[in-house]
Order: C-alpha cells, then sequence, then structure tokens
C-alpha cells in the first residue's frame, strides 16, 4: 500500500487563481466523472493533507480554503467507502482525507406548504449550496456523533455522504414536528414522516 503526503488531484495553487470560469468547467466535468467504488480500490492510495471540520470548513496544510469555488470542486469529488473511509477520487488518483464529522452542514430550511390533499415539503440547503428534500432517498437521521454522546440530526446528500443540520435549522424543522403514526415527534414531508426523537 502507497501512502504519500500529496497535493490533491491538481495543483491547489495554480486553481487558487484560475480564472473563475475555467474554474467552473473544471467543477462540471468533475460531477460528470463520477467514479465507483469497486473502480476506487484498484487505484493507488495517497493520503492528502486536507480536513473538513465539524463546521463544514476545508482545510489544507493546516490552512482554511476559503475559495469556496475550489472546496466545491473538491465536494464534487468526495466519496466514502464502505469502511468510512472518506476519499477524493478521480478515475485515475485518489487520496485518503480526514472529515471531523460530516462534511456537509445544512444552513437553511425551505418549506412548501401542502394544502388539501398536496402534502408538506420541506428541503435543505448545505453550506456549499446543494439543495437535499427531506424525501425517502434522503432521510433524517438520529446518530451520534465521534466527539459527543446526545443524538444529533443528518441528512443523506448523495452516496453516503452526509449533512449535519445546523442548530438554527433544527429549530425551525422543529416547529413543524407533530405527533406521528407511532408517537413520537417528529415531520412530514413528500408524504413521509420523519421522527425527531429516537
Amino acid at each position: 500500500m502507497r501512502t504519500n503526503l500529496a497535493t490533491p488531484i491538481f495543483v491547489l495553487e495554480s486553481l487558487l487563481g484560475c480564472d473563475q470560469e475555467l474554474l467552473n468547467g473544471i467543477i462540471m466535468k468533475s460531477k460528470s466523472a463520477k467514479i465507483s467504488l469497486e473502480r476506487l480500490r484498484l487505484i493507488a492510495e495517497q493520503q492528502f493533507d486536507i480536513r473538513i471540520a465539524s463546521d463544514g470548513r476545508w482545510y489544507h496544510n493546516g490552512g482554511e480554503i476559503w475559495r469556496i469555488e475550489l472546496v466545491k470542486l473538491f465536494a464534487s469529488i468526495l466519496l466514502r467507502d464502505d469502511g468510512g473511509v472518506y476519499w477524493l477520487a478521480t478515475p485515475v488518483e485518489k487520496g485518503r482525507i480526514i472529515v471531523d464529522d460530516a462534511p456537509f452542514i445544512i444552513r437553511e430550511m425551505m418549506v412548501e406548504v401542502g394544502a388539501g390533499a398536496v402534502p408538506q415539503k420541506i428541503s435543505f440547503q448545505t453550506n456549499l449550496d446543494d439543495i437535499v428534500p427531506l424525501d425517502q432517498a434522503h432521510p433524517l437521521q438520529l446518530r451520534k456523533p465521534a466527539t459527543a454522546d446526545d443524538l444529533r440530526p443528518y441528512i443523506e446528500v448523495r452516496d453516503g455522504l452526509l449533512a449535519k443540520l445546523s442548530r438554527p435549522v433544527y429549530y425551525q424543522l422543529a416547529e413543524y414536528a407533530e405527533a406521528g403514526p407511532d408517537s413520537r415527534l417528529g415531520v412530514w414531508s413528500h408524504e413521509q414522516f420523519f421522527p425527531l426523537e429516537a
């Protein structure tokens, strides 16, 4: 197993100064170049000095990556394998990164209030501007983070990658809580009930 500390995928220094239109093009191409977990196992392993803090901020070599477009680029090639290890991966290169809690944070909630036969629909926006509906494919999950004993709310963004609900968003969500079919408090969204308690 080859493990070395490397600068991930693209040379950070050149990306930090690149043209916005070029960076947007790279982001769009990276979204279409998804790699399967099976293919991931065949690529030589590296260790990238990148960490996603529990508040959703990204760091490289100990310094925060301030350019949001660059963070979005890396997030677009982020994978989590079956063992819970996080990788930045392209079809030819992969490197482990550290994720303190969840790679994304939910910073905003949108509600389409239902009326009559039209069901209520709740959606969330991440710190990287992804819109995630609260539905059967993206359920609310109550989990214990590694650094705490209490349950925290998370939602799956894509492919096993979770977003943690920020405290203000969780309080906003709780305003829509009602007793569900099993008497637990929770919310309805897209005709599904999601408990807010274990």
